[in-house]
């Protein structure tokens, strides 16, 4: 018994460093490449649009205020850019993660060490931006119109690019509303990282059960970016942006009073960040593995998760593909520019191979973004957000009244279950139910019809618990 512990402790630590090994190779090879794609991004974008288009790659941060004097530098450190806008000064939370990813041979020497150190230190007395946001946020400086023209590397099929279409709003968020029409309450559902609506519409919308129909009325978003929503391409896809956007599209012009949320993924940050926004009228707030990733003292919260998401690792295959996203810029360009430009192709062969009897709204929901938006929302969300959600976290466990309840599959890869457990660590009443045998799909999809129940006991609870304070 203890030579076969022995044994699978010995074969772990030759797996583990296999997987270190071969690791360091292809991330080393894949930070060349995308320096060699920065240079042929640069020569397409100048040929194709007679201009270059800002990139993160120089990650040289710089202090600057422009000539007309409306971008401000803070001098408190943080990744934080203060503008004017239409005369108000608003404040717009930037992730350090989009211009500050050291390639991985540099990353473990001790010059970069000591690179990194001082840059932290300097960080403490003066504000650092690159100038990349600074050029991105010249366009919507002073309420100008919003950067609509499409990238050439960009699908401008009409699914994709409608919203830029004469006659249609800029302004407002695609959404597929449906129940009753006098509701007792709304739901709202916001989906995750390169996903749709459609993941809520095809899977439990239809597995509600009647009562339910009559009394709440549903409404599914694409957020900003994603699905048949705008993509604008000035737009850097922060937290208030995301949280802007759904209060114009959908609490204001659908006068929505007391309200559910049930959110996935990413989409669990926005969700967050709008019942701290709106803690009156939440009544209850459905998570499915949130990226909370608690950022331990004298780590700096940005960088600390982006390496929680993304550790570089060719395995688990979710981790590798979490880790190029994350990191390349020009390489998840690219798989945009293949996939995403070419989506009608691929959804031509997908359905010639399975003779046209399979539909899968998750390849919808994959394929309809623009690079810029899938880029910036997964750096300002996910990691944006770690100096912010411990406070967020402690405003819905003080200030607010409504259920809480976590969903997390027990085999998330991508998410590990920690996390939710994390979030009830911060708020105690939160309700967190691990289901076995599950990942970060599956807990969705696959057991909607399950799903639509355990929803309709949340909400139904609230009713009771309502009815009795009153």
């Amino acid at each position: 018994m203890k030579l076969m512990a022995t044994l699978i402790m010995v074969l772990s630590l030759i797996g583990r460093l296999v997987n270190d090994v071969v690791s360091f190779l292809i991330f080393s090879a894949l930070d060349l490449l995308d320096v060699l794609l920065c240079f042929v991004y640069k020569l397409a974008d100048y040929a194709l649009e007679a201009e270059w288009r800002p990139c993160y790659c120089s990650n040289s941060p710089k202090d600057m205020i422009t000539s007309s004097g409306k971008i401000l530098v803070s001098e408190k450190g943080g990744s934080k850019v203060l503008f004017l806008c239409s005369s108000k000064l608003q404040l717009e939370d930037i992730s350090d993660t989009l211009y500050l990813r050291p390639s991985l041979v540099s990353e473990i020497s001790r010059s970069t060490v000591r690179d990194l150190r001082r840059f932290k230190k300097e960080c403490g007395t003066t504000f650092s931006i690159n100038s990349t946001i600074i050029e991105m946020l010249q366009e919507k400086i002073g309420g100008r119109q919003a950067n609509l023209k499409t990238c050439w590397s960009d699908c401008d099929c009409k699914t994709c690019s409608g919203w830029s279409c004469p006659g249609v709003s800029r302004d407002s968020l695609f959404l597929r509303a449906e129940g009753a029409a006098s509701p007792v309450e709304d739901v709202l559902f916001i989906h995750g990282f390169i996903s749709s609506s459609e993941l809520w519409t095809e899977t439990v919308f239809p597995n509600f059960s009647e009562e339910a129909k009559s009394k709440y009325r549903f409404i599914a978003i694409d957020l900003l970016g994603f699905g048949r929503s705008p993509k604008p391409g000035d737009s850097l896809y922060t937290l208030r942006e995301h949280v802007d956007m759904i209060e114009r599209s959908v609490l204001d012009p659908y006068k929505v009073g007391p309200f559910h949320i049930v959110a996935h993924s990413l989409g669990s940050i926005v969700a967050i960040a709008l019942a701290v926004k709106y803690p009156g009228a939440v009544k209850s707030l459905t998570l499915l593995a949130p990226p909370y990733f608690p950022v331990p003292k004298g780590e700096q919260g940005t960088q600390y998760v982006l390496r929680r998401v993304a550790p570089r690792r060719v395995w688990p295959v979710m981790a590798f593909g979490a880790s190029v996203a994350c990191w390349y810029e020009h390489i998840s360009r690219t798989i945009c520019l293949l996939i995403c430009k070419n989506h009608r192709l691929w959804e031509f062969i997908f359905k010639l191979v399975t003779r046209n009897r399979m539909r899968t709204f998750l390849m919808d929901g994959f394929f309809c973004h623009t690079h810029n938006a899938a880029w910036h929302t997964l750096h300002n969300i996910i990691c944006g957000s770690a100096g912010k959600l411990d406070g967020y976290l402690d405003i819905v466990r003080d200030q607010l009244s409504c259920e809480v309840t976590v969903f997390h599959g027990g085999a998330d890869v991508l998410i590990p279950v920690e996390c939710s457990h994390a979030v009830k660590s911060r708020i105690p009443r939160a309700n967190v139910k691990v289901v076995q045998k599950e990942d970060h799909i599956t807990i969705i999809v696959g057991r909607q019809k399950a799903f639509a129940r355990e929803l309709e006991e949340i909400w139904n609870k609230t009713q009771t618990l309502k009815s009795k304070n009153s």
